[in-house]
């Protein structure tokens, strides 16, 4: 299989295919070919709406509530609900679930960004499906994102995820309005930026159950592809995520300008703080000139303060900028397990963050073998 992690969002149009109610036949089909893309070795993240939907279920509401506190309170009595629908049936296919509640503010803020992006990452780790939804209970127009397409969008630059797969009620973008069955299905887009025309012809697109529309796909997909995300936009519709994970490419395809590797090279780069970092010792210069991450051991010094998950120069031991990369952990925690194996950082700090100081998926070099900047992943 070509991708290494994949971020679905399924919405609630897909999710009651076309009634008032969550499908409980939708959602088996989704745990299906989830659990046969992860045993080809491809990590899965799913971002799911339709705990307002859920939630009127359980309390009887027929009709979408217009204010924000009942929108909230649907939301508070549903995610339970719906999170219990995916337990059981992911449980089915031995798949153990997760629930990631998320607002704009873990995305926005560094700490909360960082945190929410270790969770994922060892959630992921440990075999176990995140299961995103944004925190409609406490989200409001300041601190709320408004919509799960973007959302997810966030989750897969988040987790540099190779494909963001957005699933919908028609087949993908249509170049005007579908209905009217004179426009053509657009297949793919390669342009620089998405072009005007289908600005143009999104703009309208609304969905009656759920927030989103083609509109915000189209959003979710301008977020992503600058990352170097490859994003498809298709029907939700039996088998649809297994033939993406396979190669096959219905619906529209937007793709990046840049692959993954060269979009984390320039955010490293365009977001270090130069003039701090960690001088590091030779033997430290020689493993990430092969490839490898940077550990406690290898630094010999600390240079200015920096907070954890800040890009920082990593300085040979002339005194010359190496490398930039993001680090793990804050000036004053380096400051103390500096010069120190990996098994005692625990000990020394009474928590770890990580391994290592800084891993080399997050490490631009800026002295490789033949001089030039180069990553270090």
């Amino acid at each position: 299989m070509q991708y290494h992690c994949m971020v679905v969002k399924i919405g609630t149009s897909t999710l009651t295919h076309g009634t008032h109610a969550i499908q409980y036949p939708c959602i088996v089909e989704l745990a299906r070919q989830i659990c046969a893309i992860q045993k080809e070795h491809c990590q899965v993240v799913l971002v799911s709406s339709g705990a307002i939907t859920a939630g009127k279920e359980m309390l009887g509401h027929s009709n979408l509530a217009k204010h924000m506190p009942a929108k909230q309170m649907l939301a508070a009595v549903g995610q339970p609900r719906l999170m219990a629908i995916y337990e059981q049936v992911f449980s089915m296919y031995g798949i153990k679930v997760g629930q990631v509640l998320l607002t704009r503010t873990d995305i926005t803020n560094r700490k909360s960004y960082i945190n929410a992006r270790g969770t994922l990452e060892s959630m992921l780790t440990n075999q176990i499906l995140p299961i995103i939804n944004e925190n409609d209970t406490i989200a409001t127009d300041e601190i709320g994102i408004g919509d799960n397409d973007n959302l997810s969008a966030m989750v897969a630059t988040m987790l540099e995820a190779d494909l963001l797969v957005l699933l919908t009620d028609i087949d993908g973008i249509y170049d005007g309005d579908p209905a009217s069955g004179e426009s053509q299905l657009i297949r793919e887009i390669r342009s620089a930026g998405i072009p005007q025309s289908i600005w143009n012809a999104v703009g309208g697109s609304v969905s009656g159950l759920g927030r989103g529309g083609m509109l915000t796909k189209v959003q979710a997909a301008e977020i992503a592809r600058r990352s170097g995300t490859t994003v498809a936009i298709a029907k939700g519709e039996d088998n649809i995520l297994y033939q993406i994970a396979a190669g096959e490419k219905p619906g529209t395809w937007i793709y990046p300008t840049l692959d993954a590797l060269e979009s984390r090279k320039r955010y490293l780069l365009a977001s270090a703080i130069k003039e701090s970092g960690v001088q590091i010792d030779v033997g430290a210069q020689k493993a990430l000139l092969k490839g490898g991450s940077l550990l406690p051991v290898g630094v010999v010094r600390v240079q200015g303060n920096f907070q954890r998950g800040d890009v920082i120069s990593v300085f040979d031991s002339h005194g010359k900028s190496c490398a930039l990369g993001r680090c793990a952990y804050a000036s004053d925690e380096i400051d103390r397990i500096k010069g120190l194996h990996t098994d005692q950082i625990e000990e020394k700090l009474g928590y770890l963050y990580a391994d290592e100081m800084i891993h080399h998926d997050d490490l631009v070099l800026l002295q490789g073998r033949g001089g030039e900047h180069e990553s270090g992943a």
